[in-house]
């Protein structure tokens, strides 16, 4: 037998060996928060009345809010609702195993939103635009009843987003969300745009066309007393790259966002669970074959570095089929928009 078909066995061994280390290091009954193996890999988990607590917490999938924020508040979801670009910082709602079950039809009914106090965007900002009125809350998230379904079909649920992108890349990502709320009965999520000044507008009412889009979630076993989450960013364009590419830590999103997600969490745990995200916990490859499966704050800067989150738009060099130059702008590292 050669030594490749140890690896498997030594990795794990060796996984097993610093998970005991920490578990020897801290003492299971002085410290709450442990690394135990799952999959293969260290996996965060609380192991005192701290579980029990986020246990007994309400509504443990909205992020920290203020004062000065619209918050909407519908049967499914809330949204924090963004006037100066007319779509939602954010949208936080719960998912269980139950509610994915399909029981009503999706209704295409798009409609202002009655609860936005200054007035929603609505059809004509996005008729002939060339964008899709992309969900933040997804319309198949919502189909266990008509009215949760309705409502997300408001335009504050609504947000600019390139065909190629919404129907692609981002609906195989709202898919996969269903699939862990299936597989762990519940899941926490919160969605929205990258929102900045001089972006790009729509609409009789300016609504701002995002460069990028977030999602972050969090989930936990009480059986096992184990708790994780984990983030995506992914830019407003096509792809044909995995899902598992656009991984980061939530701590990452909570840079570009300014938002404090599940600070419901306490404090420490709260920290340990953002600064990293461990892909096999949520029985995700890694992205890179060569790389740890388990992407730190560090690792995740370099990535977006890579992918031209922080670079500026530009237009891009592609060349159309009556040979000109591409109108479209993008943020691409590579200087080429979705369709090229």
């Amino acid at each position: 037998m050669t030594f490749a078909a140890y690896k498997p066995f030594t990795y794990r061994l060796i996984l097993f060996f610093n998970c005991w280390l920490l578990f020897v290091n801290n003492g299971f009954s002085q410290h709450p928060i442990h690394q135990i193996l799952v999959n293969g890999h260290c996996c965060l988990i609380d192991s005192n009345a701290s579980f029990e607590k986020i246990s007994l917490s309400k509504q443990l999938e909205l992020p920290k809010t203020h004062d000065h924020e619209q918050l909407i508040h519908h049967l499914a979801y809330t949204l924090s609702y963004n006037e100066t670009h007319e779509q939602a910082n954010w949208v936080a709602y719960e998912l269980t195993k139950a509610e994915t079950a399909k029981q009503v039809n999706r209704s295409n009914n798009f409609e202002p939103d009655p609860l936005v106090e200054t007035g929603s965007a609505n059809n004509q900002d996005y008729v002939h635009s060339g964008y899709d009125r992309g969900h933040l809350a997804p319309a198949a998230d919502m189909a266990w009843s008509a009215q949760s379904m309705q409502e997300s079909f408001y335009y504050s649920n609504m947000s600019p987003q390139n065909p190629s992108f919404n129907r692609g890349i981002w609906k195989h990502l709202e898919e996969q969300v269903r699939n862990w709320a299936i597989e762990y009965n519940t899941v926490y999520v919160v969605t929205g745009p990258l929102l900045k000044q001089g972006l790009y507008t729509i609409g009789p009412n300016n609504v701002s066309i995002p460069e990028a889009y977030y999602k972050v979630l969090f989930r936990m076993n009480p059986a096992m007393h184990e708790l994780n989450g984990i983030g995506f960013i992914m830019p407003n364009e096509g792809s044909k790259a995995s899902i598992n590419s656009f991984a980061v830590t939530i701590d990452q999103v909570e840079k570009l966002t300014g938002i404090n997600f599940f600070d419901k969490l306490p404090d420490t745990l709260e920290n340990e669970l953002e600064a990293s995200v461990c892909l096999p916990c949520w029985n995700l490859n890694s992205a890179h074959s060569n790389e740890s499966s388990t992407i730190d704050n560090k690792h995740q800067h370099q990535m977006s570095q890579q992918q031209g989150m922080q670079g500026e738009r530009v237009q891009c060099t592609g060349i159309t089929q009556k040979g000109l130059r591409c109108k479209r702008t993008t943020t691409n590292a590579n200087g080429r928009c979705f369709q090229h």
